[in-house]
């Protein structure tokens, strides 16, 4: 155990140690690298339980070495700050122990917890015995499910701690990271054209077509580990694909496959937890949760690596929408449409937007806004 904690934490015997750790190499290699801003909001002050919840492959370990580097450059002692990668302990009760040998750090970095059932007891274990009193915990897991589920497990028991989301880099964000200052139109229209193929994910802005497999891969091992089938998932990403963006019903889906539509709704609620889709609901005066939904994927790469993996094309307009439905989502926290004898294709806010791939065919109210390709660049790069 001792050995193991050593190995993963080499600013204590290292003033060197960013080229020793993997993660950081990894990090200062990269042709486009920036630190993210979700580190900050990460609460340090004692007590604090933080969770850090997102997507596979998103960089939350990139975030948690980074904001240690941080804390070292800031003149924090390398001896209070402790990481350690909970899927290298063989059991529970090696974490237990673990966690009973902590009582001499100030920082504590829990990283990959949700690869341990049950991992919560002993922590919240030491939290009510006060072997973690006065502690800064941040706690982070690749099956984000779980984790958004655990985190409440402990109530009243977080102190000033938060939960944070890590998401793919918006638009908005991509600009920001590739250029700094305000850009002339073409320079964002560029961008916007990059961001269209590869998302925001780090790997994918660095690694581009590379990053396609490891993706994937990462869908299948989170669907695996919930016990659900690859060959339901693939039929019901194909269905999805095909459909958007147009509405669709769970039935529709459920004919196509052959499966039952309480099948379809389960598993699309399992990919929504897992940061892949959203589902978009009808609005009017009110939410209408019966008729038909939207879905949109969360991240232009992920609706192409889905792509990829079910071998099945999409209508090209899906991105554009998706690429809007997501930043509206973000910015107000709610997204809508509504159909009737037109369609508004995304309702947040007081923002109503039609998006077209060319013209649009009919006349809609003056209070909404028809965006075609070339109009979502600086759209987004201005909301």
């Amino acid at each position: 155990m001792d050995q193991y904690i050593e190995l993963i934490n080499p600013w204590w015997y290292h003033k060197d140690w960013e080229t020793k750790d993997k993660v950081i190499k990894k990090w200062m290699n990269m042709e486009l690298r920036w630190i993210p801003k979700w580190i900050e909001y990460i609460s340090l002050k004692p007590f604090s339980l933080n969770f850090i919840i997102g997507p596979r492959q998103v960089g939350k370990t990139t975030g948690l070495k980074l904001l240690i580097k941080k804390l070292l450059n800031n003149g924090f002692s390398s001896d209070e700050i402790l990481y350690a990668d909970v899927s290298l302990l063989p059991d529970i009760e090696s974490f237990q122990n673990l966690l009973f040998s902590l009582k001499e750090y100030k920082y504590i970095f829990l990283d990959e917890v949700t690869s341990l059932e049950r991992w919560w007891r002993p922590l919240r274990g030491s939290i009510d015995a006060g072997i973690l009193e006065n502690k800064i915990i941040t706690v982070s897991g690749s099956v984000s499910i779980k984790l958004k589920k655990q985190a409440e497990l402990f109530p009243g028991r977080g102190g000033k701690g938060k939960i944070i989301e890590v998401l793919p880099l918006s638009f908005p964000e991509f600009i920001n990271i590739n250029e700094k200052g305000k850009l002339p139109t073409i320079k964002i229209m560029k961008l916007f054209n990059e961001y269209e193929k590869y998302g925001g994910f780090p790997s994918a802005v660095n690694e581009k077509d590379i990053f396609f497999q490891d993706l994937i891969k990462s869908i299948e091992g989170e669907i695996l580990r919930a016990g659900l089938s690859i060959k339901t998932s693939l039929k019901i990403f194909s269905s999805l694909m095909e459909k958007i963006p147009s509405a669709m019903s769970y039935q529709a889906i459920a004919r196509d496959i052959g499966i039952s539509y309480k099948t379809v709704e389960q598993y699309l609620e399992y990919f929504e937890n897992m940061f892949l889709l959203k589902t978009v609901y009808w609005k009017d005066k009110n939410v209408n949760f019966r008729k038909e939904k939207k879905i949109f994927f969360r991240d232009p790469f992920i609706l192409r690596a889905v792509a990829l993996w079910t071998e099945t094309e999409f209508n090209p307009s899906a991105i554009y929408e998706n690429i809007i439905q997501e930043h509206f989502y973000r910015k107000f926290g709610e997204i809508y449409y509504f159909r009737n004898s037109y369609e508004i294709d995304c309702i947040a806010g007081d923002m109503k937007v039609e998006v077209k791939a060319g013209k649009p065919h009919r006349k809609y109210p003056k209070n909404v806004l028809v965006l075609d390709k070339k109009d979502i660049p600086m759209f987004l790069a201005n909301l």
